[in-house]
């Protein structure tokens, strides 16, 4: 189970939902962010292509992400669709759903530690997270990396932002991104390997710079060598990669060489 703040979900939305009945017609669904309300996807909205078989894209306890097309509070009732659900709309919807499932567990416990509901933990932190941060997981994340600190802004008790920022360090792995290049230097002369060896210490020194990122140049035989950036941010990681490169290729142009860089 993972809770939504809203009791119902909004048109247009995308949601999670598990098949309970397939009939020739269409597929009976539930939504488990929505306390396992009922929703229908008639065969028209299976597929964007002629159904001969309904089976062939949706089966019991099969779990899909649809979009919701109507909702009926009287009659609780939510029309879905499984056609206007996109390959990237599908693939974002299950990390947001693995996400909330980790954020969920976490939260669990907490309420296991303070002989709380996960209702009342959801209200008396969750909930205030998200507000911070826009999503649970993200705010654990952030608590993961800085600490309690992070947690300032949280309408909650320091108890509570103390606990949960404590599990989460813990249990919450930071993400990383990884650029990993190869690079063709060559420099004429006898001062060559010198350079050369001077340009890859700059570029090692501009990357320790980055206390929560790593930069590992080697070689692979020269004129080859390998550089590998390991970062928690994307674009961080892109800002490094420019500077280095950068300092390494100033100083290499400078003993008359050359330089590529190819990434991998």
């Amino acid at each position: 189970m993972v809770l939504k703040r809203a009791e119902w979900p909004i048109p247009d939305e995308f949601a999670i939902a598990v098949a309970t009945k397939v009939a020739n017609y269409g597929a009976y669904v539930v939504l488990p962010e929505y306390g396992e309300k009922e929703g229908f996807i008639h065969i028209s909205e299976i597929s964007s292509t002629w159904v001969r078989n309904i089976r062939n894209h949706i089966q019991e306890n099969q779990r899909v992400v649809v979009k919701v097309l109507k909702v009926d509070t009287d009659k609780m009732h939510i029309d879905c669709s499984l056609r206007r659900v996109s390959a990237e709309t599908k693939r974002t919807k299950n990390n947001e759903w693995k996400r909330a499932q980790k954020a969920e567990k976490l939260l669990e416990l907490i309420a296991k530690e303070n002989d709380m509901t996960l209702e009342q933990v959801y209200e008396k932190i969750g909930w205030p997270i998200e507000d911070v941060f826009g999503e649970i997981y993200k705010g654990l994340e952030r608590a993961s990396d800085g600490g309690v600190e992070v947690f300032e802004e949280v309408a909650a008790t320091k108890k509570l932002r103390k606990q949960v920022a404590d599990l989460a360090k813990q249990r919450i792995e930071i993400p990383s991104v990884e650029i990993d290049g190869e690079m063709t230097i060559t420099v004429p002369g006898p001062d060559g390997v010198e350079v050369i060896k001077k340009a890859l210490s700059k570029g090692l020194e501009e990357g320790k710079k980055h206390d929560k990122s790593t930069t590992e140049i080697y070689t692979l035989g020269s004129p080859r060598y390998k550089l590998r950036i390991v970062s928690p941010d994307y674009q961080e990681a892109e800002v490094i990669l420019s500077d280095i490169l950068g300092l390494i290729t100033k100083t290499v142009e400078s003993g008359s060489g050359n330089i590529s860089f190819v990434r991998k």
